[in-house]
């Protein structure tokens, strides 16, 4: 494991959006639902529901909002069925791109992110197109603050992590789904604040963008997948030099 790895400028976030509160509640909502559905309704043995939890108190969800999702989650009470979908396809300059969304209507979903393909300048593909390209990976998120990288290493290693990198003010820590839960439930109880816990696609190769152009192409189209309702995360293999960033940042 290293410290920092090759993943560091392989993502795109838009801050953004999660200031947008009824987009931000809808997303925590949602999350809550998919990791009841995956692990059940209790958090004590689901961590992956118990870190969802904790992420929508912090946003501000009122447990009455929280209680339902885990219920909707467990089929406990009726309500919209959401199911998880993954688009895949391609964007300008030939960078793969990954949708994965939670939507109750999968024909109005897929119709709505092929046309954000295509006017974007992208293509949607069939399914698997572009996904041999990408590993699944858990991936847990570790507030920075007052944090020493190394224990923060033992502890993630000891615990089954395969790599770390810092990205801004957080450390993502990565390692096989398998193991996330476990992984997670060690860093915090080390002492740590794990602030997210998802599975994520990292891409196997790149494709380095090679103009201002291209690249505010690419993050456009990205930023119309994040602005969806449905859009729970988007998984690309673009990586912007800094030069071309600081361009766009000028």
């Amino acid at each position: 494991m290293a410290g920092h790895s090759k993943w560091a400028n392989i993502k795109h976030r838009k801050a953004a959006q999660d200031a947008k509160k009824g987009a931000a509640y809808q997303r925590l909502t949602k999350a809550i639902i998919a990791a009841a559905k995956a692990g059940g309704g209790d958090p004590n043995a689901n961590f992956r529901l118990k870190v969802a939890i904790e992420r929508a108190r912090a946003g501000n969800v009122p447990m009455d909002n929280i209680e339902r999702a885990i219920k909707r989650g467990t089929g406990e009470i009726e309500g919209a069925v959401y199911e998880e979908v993954t688009y895949e396809g391609y964007g300008p300059a030939g960078v793969a791109i990954m949708v994965e969304a939670m939507t109750d209507n999968r024909n109005r979903t897929a119709a709505e992110i092929r046309s954000i393909f295509t006017k974007g300048g992208g293509a949607i593909g069939e399914a698997g197109c572009v996904a041999w390209n990408f590993d699944r990976k858990g991936l847990v998120k570790v507030d920075a603050s007052g944090v020493d990288e190394a224990s923060l290493l033992d502890v993630a290693a000891e615990a089954g992590a395969e790599d770390m990198q810092l990205e801004g003010d957080v450390f993502e820590i990565y390692c096989d789904p398998s193991v996330m839960s476990e992984v997670g439930e060690a860093i915090k109880n080390a002492g740590y604040t794990v602030s997210n816990m998802e599975i994520a696609m990292i891409p196997k190769n790149t494709v380095t963008i090679s103009t201002k152009e291209e690249a505010a192409k690419v993050l456009a189209l990205i930023d119309k997948f994040e602005d969806h309702d449905d859009v729970q995360s988007v998984y690309s293999n673009m990586e912007i030099p800094d030069e071309i960033l600081e361009q766009l940042d000028a």
